[in-house]
């Protein structure tokens, strides 16, 4: 079985991954491995090179993330572009390691994609679990987290589905707003009604 793992920004979906990494089951990190797809050497890297020009490399020939996102941040074109050559990338990386783990005779594996629902990836999962908090606490948690401003940390979660939206997709959800043992009491009654061998 493959889990996908979501959440929104501050629900604590790393948490839950953490759990589940330390109750035996492989993680597969979508936000890792879009970062690994773009080092030098590798395919991806070398498509956004010829798209995007030699304009948003440093030195050492790794992609400057800063100088990219400034040029993609107000053109959907652009966005777009880069997205065609580096999700499709993840999505087959993200595959191989499943495999991998199978291969290896683990039962079940975790993918943990932050857009699994905004990216319409339900077909690589075969259950989504959605770690949630309510947008009040979501709010006051990133806003702590990363000492933003609270307008900025709006606008940071205005920029994913709402996390009530999210709900309607998930096969179990977490409500990670009391303690780490309920957090962890959820999550492995789930795991035991989806019968996932740990």
């Amino acid at each position: 079985m493959i889990i996908g793992l979501t959440g929104g920004i501050a629900t604590g979906k790393s948490t839950v991954a953490n759990m589940m990494e330390k109750m035996g089951l492989p993680i597969i990190d979508a936000d890792q491995i879009a970062r690994q797809v773009v080092e030098p050497g590798a395919k991806a890297h070398e498509e956004i090179i010829q798209t995007f020009g030699e304009v948003i490399l440093r030195e050492d020939r790794t992609i400057d993330r800063k100088k990219l996102g400034a040029i993609i941040f107000n053109d959907e074109s652009k966005r777009s572009a880069l997205n065609a050559i580096v999700h499709p990338a993840v999505r087959a990386e993200m595959k191989m390691q499943a495999n991998k783990y199978f291969y290896e005779g683990y039962q079940s594996v975790v993918m943990d994609i932050p857009l699994l629902i905004e990216s319409e990836l339900h077909h690589m999962v075969d259950k989504i679990l959605l770690v949630y908090v309510h947008q009040d606490i979501q709010l006051e948690r990133l806003v702590a987290r990363d000492q933003a401003g609270t307008e900025d940390a709006k606008s940071r979660i205005q920029s994913q589905l709402p996390i009530d939206e999210k709900k309607s997709h998930a096969d179990a959800i977490i409500y990670n707003d009391k303690t780490l043992d309920k957090t962890k009491q959820q999550l492995t009654n789930i795991l035991n009604q989806w019968n996932v061998k740990l």
